[in-house]
């Protein structure tokens, strides 16, 4: 037995709350992984994505070596290929013709050596990152009103306030970590939680007050709330004298429109006036935005109209008083410091002074250094489906699968000359289309440094060895640089010089002089590389003398020309949207609690995939009613961009006239549930992030004849079966392999005939019975059961899903014979607490049969809610909802 290895410490791979992790090799072989107490992110907290990454570190779809045309090759053969191809398109097209599409995803080191060489050397500023998606609202939000994209809070805020409000953030599904956070300062302190949301969330169970606002509508309500305080004498005049510029104009533009919120945003006078006077008559108020915020063809403007409201009030950079974006990859802000967007440069400098594109053209000592603005990401797709664009270097992103109208990138990509792909999966919906494959390190193999929300750089570290021929991504467009003429400027040998590089920058004529930038890690400019390999946990800046800062602009000082922040005016525009009586209804996205982004981690986890099986449609009664759609039905799902098919959940979770579906599902599990085949690509005009929250849509019932359900121990390809044979089907991870669901108007019989013929061969055995209302089947191989089939007539109002437990290498015949005689239980599952693999039925009945009251005495019978707290909510609900 091997001996436990000592802790490790390093960054949990998903949200931008940047938990740390402790991680160790146990006796097994196996990581063991926990929260670090000491990181002052999550103090030793996680969330279920966090406690389980243990169970996504599998060889299952990692590609491990680098291909040509979907044939494997050494290295140096991919590496001159590509760098070949990438000359070849500049000699003959010019750089524009060139560019790269990366990655929240990526680490800090990474970034900074592909936005290097793309915007330093190649000479092109078509490098956009997927954080345009999810972030880049909050970035112009940020500049236009201090002069620099600055986070000024930190999570400590969110338990030293008075009153938190949450604007287009489900916390408790997406910051699982931030919300224990906050609920326990409710708890302990109090804190009034106000929630901004068109949809009723796991986040609103806490609240004090749900906004359920009108779509689109946030402008209106943070103007009404600016012309509520000046109306009522709350402005802080001697802050905004001394501190701001321009109130006069985004004051003018609020009360234009003061009488009319009520009506703009469905929220009943009554309820504005709480909320207003919440955030009037508590001076220590924290603001958090989001996607909900971000994703909007308004998003830049609600972002200032929210900060307008804390500059009125002086409440920026304060204990508890701030506003606060919330980020949503692990590194997002680290890209941000970089220049990973097109729209700007490295170290938070500018395109538009010259002074700082001279400061980085000579650091890097170039003279290719671009000078304008590339294309932004739906841009830059659009320019590649137009031909402008012959080559695209995509690194650890999905863009196939995440940007809108999914079909037409899809198009484009098919298209395309050049598409070389870097990433560490062997499959997805972009790779499909790669010319050229780069096999690059994981989390757990690869090291470096992310920053998170609230400014704080943490360590990734290698924690397990590299799977195959994957190489870290710095060291990948390093020897490409190299082969394209740009050795003497990519040299790295190792993350911690391009680090040291970064830091050096960020330190560059950044003084008082020269209009500071508040991305400033001077501080660390002495870090040796085992300095570097033990970097602690610290918030930027960082400035000479090494002290880290909690909060920024709490002097009133901002990064702008004379110092002031500046209000913005926000005219508020109404929703655009292209409803119609053939679109009537309107789709909002997002995500659910333990899935992210397109499940190629967390759908390696089978605990992650029980609490949320299937892409989903949230669809009010009265909508349900009215298109004769029963819970648990299929229904096509149509906009003007495409169609997809998705399961029914009837829920006042939504208004009427409105519906949601998450994100997650792509073409590699399921056959036609990705969203962004739905999505318009209308964006924000000053931030080019795309609209997510309000496409149109119209539903259609779809009527079938055949529920199946396949198990198996291995992924199977349903591209192999003839076209008729699923009208859907999606597949989840279960324990001994993979479980698909599988809808068709086949009968039974035909349905049997063809994934018996094309899945259940066996140059072993099969076992199969024909029961009154089932057909069933099991195959074995060298004694052990590989692969289980069920099929039943459709039920139109259940959805079933049999147990996994007999694919399995230790079988025995009672369970063999329970299956095919219809003996084992199907079940509905709906695990609650993924961390416990409680289900719901589970806690209904221990609630029933022992007369629960309260979570402590359930959670102290079943165990449910001990582990990261995510579901205690949702049993609370429980419980409300089987008192007598």
């Amino acid at each position: 037995m091997k001996k436990e290895s000592s802790w490790v410490k390093s960054t949990c791979a998903y949200c931008g709350v940047g938990c740390g992790i402790k991680s160790r090799i146990n006796n097994n072989g196996q990581l063991d992984i926990k929260g670090d107490e000491e990181h002052p992110a999550n103090k030793g907290k996680l969330c279920t994505k966090g406690l389980t990454l243990a169970e996504t570190l599998i060889n299952e779809n990692r590609m491990l070596t680098p291909h040509i045309l979907n044939k494997p090759v050494g290295w140096n053969e991919a590496l001159d290929e590509a760098a070949l191809q990438l000359q070849d398109v500049i000699n003959h097209y010019g750089a524009n013709a060139v560019a790269f599409y990366i990655s929240g995803q990526l680490l800090t080191e990474d970034y900074y050596v592909i936005n290097k060489l793309a915007k330093g050397f190649i000479g092109t500023a078509n490098i956009d990152t997927n954080s345009r998606l999810c972030m880049s609202s909050a970035v112009a939000g940020h500049q236009r009103a201090f002069g620099e994209d600055c986070v000024a809070g930190c999570y400590d805020d969110l338990e030293a306030a008075e009153v938190v409000i949450l604007t287009g953030s489900n916390l408790a599904w997406c910051h699982p970590v931030l919300f224990q956070r906050l609920k326990q300062a409710q708890k302990e302190h109090n804190t009034k939680i106000v929630v901004i949301d068109p949809r009723h969330t796991a986040t609103c169970d806490i609240a004090d007050l749900h906004l359920a606002i009108t779509p689109g509508s946030d402008v209106a309500l943070f103007n009404g709330l600016l012309s509520y305080l000046h109306n009522n004498n709350k402005f802080d005049q001697d802050y905004i004298n001394a501190h701001t510029n321009n109130i006069e104009a985004a004051l003018a533009t609020a009360l234009t429109q003061d009488t009319n919120v009520s009506q703009l945003t469905g929220i009943s006078e009554e309820q504005l006036h709480t909320f207003y006077q919440l955030f009037a008559n508590h001076p220590r108020t924290v603001t958090v935005y989001s996607q909900g915020v971000n994703q909007s063809v308004s998003g830049t403007d609600k972002v200032n109209a929210i900060i307008n409201c804390h500059l009125a009030t002086g409440r920026i950079g304060k204990l508890g008083a701030t506003p606060f974006s919330i980020t949503g990859q692990p590194n997002a802000m680290g890209g941000r410091e970089v220049g990973g967007l097109a729209t700007t440069l490295a170290a938070h400098l500018s395109f538009d002074r010259h002074d700082h594109w001279q400061l980085l053209s000579d650091f890097w000592q170039t003279d290719k250094l671009v000078t304008q603005p590339g294309l932004k990401a739906v841009d830059m797709f659009d320019a590649i489906a137009a031909g402008t664009i012959k080559a695209v270097w995509i690194i650890a992103t999905n863009p196939a699968a995440s940007l809108p109208n999914s079909n037409k990138i899809n198009q484009a990509l098919a298209q395309c000359p050049c598409v070389i792909v870097s990433d560490c999966v062997n499959d997805n919906d972009t790779l499909r289309h790669a010319t050229i494959k780069l096999p690059a390190q994981g989390w757990s193999e690869k090291s470096g440094t992310v920053t998170n929300s609230e400014r704080c750089i943490s360590r990734q570290r290698r924690l397990l060895p590299t799977q195959g021929e994957a190489k870290p991504d710095w060291w990948i467009i390093n020897q490409i640089a190299n082969r394209m003429g740009f050795k003497d400027s990519f040299n790295y040998t190792n993350e911690a010089q391009i680090f040291a590089e970064h830091v050096a920058l960020t330190s560059v004529n950044n003084h008082p002089n020269h209009t500071p930038r508040l991305l400033n890690l001077s501080g660390l400019s002495h870090l040796t590389e085992h300095d570097y390999d033990t970097l602690l946990p610290q918030q930027w800046p960082i400035n000479g003398d090494g002290i880290t800062h909690q909060r920024l602009f709490s002097d009133g000082v901002f990064p702008t020309k004379d110092g002031r922040a500046c209000f913005i005016a926000t005219p508020y525009h109404p929703l655009i949207t292209q409803r119609s009586a053939s679109y009537p209804l309107l789709l909002n996205t997002g995500r659910v609690r333990d899935q992210w982004h397109t499940m190629t981690r967390t759908g390696l986890a089978a605990s992650l995939a029980d609490h949320i099986q299937q892409p989903l449609i949230s669809v009010h009664p009265t909508d349900a009613n009215h298109y004769h759609i029963n819970d648990n039905q299929l229904v096509t799902v149509t906009s003007h961009s495409g169609e997809a098919i998705f399961r029914v959940r009837i829920t006042t979770d939504v208004s009427p006239k409105q519906t949601f579906i998450a994100i997650h599902w792509t073409q590699q599990n399921a056959s036609t549930g990705s969203v962004c085949a739905l999505i318009d690509e209308q964006c924000d005009p000053i931030s080019g992030q795309p609209q997510y929250k309000a496409t149109a849509i119209q539903l259609t019932p779809l009527t079938y004849t055949t529920d199946a359900i396949l198990t198996t121990t291995k992924a199977v390809a349903f591209t192999d079966l003839p076209s008729s044979t699923a009208l859907y089907w999606v597949c989840k991870k279960v324990k001994a392999g993979y479980q698909y669901c599988i809808s068709s108007n086949l009968t039974p019989s035909t349905l049997e005939q063809i994934l018996m013929m094309y899945f259940m061969h066996s140059t072993q055995h099969d076992l199969r019975a024909i029961t009154h209302n089932s057909r069933r089947a099991v195959i074995f191989e060298h004694g052990r059961s590989i692969r289980s089939l069920l099929i039943l007539p459709h039920d139109n109002h259940h959805h079933f899903t049999t147990s996994s437990n007999i694919i399995d290498h230790d079988i025995n015949d009672l369970k063999v014979h329970q299956f095919l005689n219809g003996e084992d239980k199907l079940i509905d599952t709906d695990i609650v607490c993924v961390c416990k693999q409680i289900t719901k039925q589970q806690l209904i009945d221990t609630i029933a049969s022992n007369k629960v009251q309260d979570l402590s005495t359930l959670s102290c019978i079943t165990t449910a809610g001990t582990g990261c707290g995510s579901c205690c909510t949702e049993i609370e609900n429980l419980l409300n909802n089987n008192q007598d």
